[in-house]
């Protein structure tokens, strides 16, 4: 049996994806019916699970730049689409609330520049591009901060990671 509060947490996820264009507008009522009508969590679930996981964000942009910078919150996984602009993420100053912050480029010919904290660990394992990305990691840091996994590619762009100073 699903409790109220299960149902309204799942239209509540569902009306979010669909407000950060993750649904369509044709999918959005069938699904919506899903939810309403589940009966047992395991049909909740499944009409849940097309949807991106909880606490992603996308950010998109075809032409222009993709700005992040000050105490901005970052989402446990961050898909960054850009076709011809720059994209400039500063999590230096950021709230990172989780252990492992994902990000993953969809970049075009634009180049990104990456500013993590300095004592990130950074993973670059998932990363493919026309040229090499340019990052050198701290010599030593004073304590482990949370793991960057940056992954994705950029075609004919350039992606530059760097610590902060402080």
């Amino acid at each position: 049996m699903i409790g109220r509060e299960e149902r309204e947490a799942a239209v509540r996820r569902l009306q979010e994806a669909y407000a950060g264009g993750h649904v369509a507008h044709e999918e959005m009522d069938g699904l919506l019916h899903r939810v309403l009508t589940a009966t047992t969590p395991g049909e909740l679930a499944a009409a849940l699970a097309a949807l991106p996981p909880e606490g992603a964000a996308t950010i998109t942009a075809v032409g222009g730049r993709i700005l992040r910078r000050g105490a901005w919150r970052v989402p446990r996984t961050l898909t960054v689409a850009s076709a011809l602009g720059a994209v400039r993420l500063d999590l230096s100053r950021a709230i990172i609330e989780h252990p492992v912050v994902d990000i993953e480029l969809r970049l075009g010919t634009g180049r990104a520049r990456i500013t993590v904290p300095r004592e990130a660990i950074v993973d670059l394992e998932g990363l493919a591009g026309w040229k090499e990305a340019r990052y050198r990691p701290p010599r030593r840091t004073a304590r482990a901060g949370p793991r960057i996994r940056i992954s994705g590619s950029a075609a004919l762009g350039r992606v530059r990671i760097r610590h902060a100073w402080r």
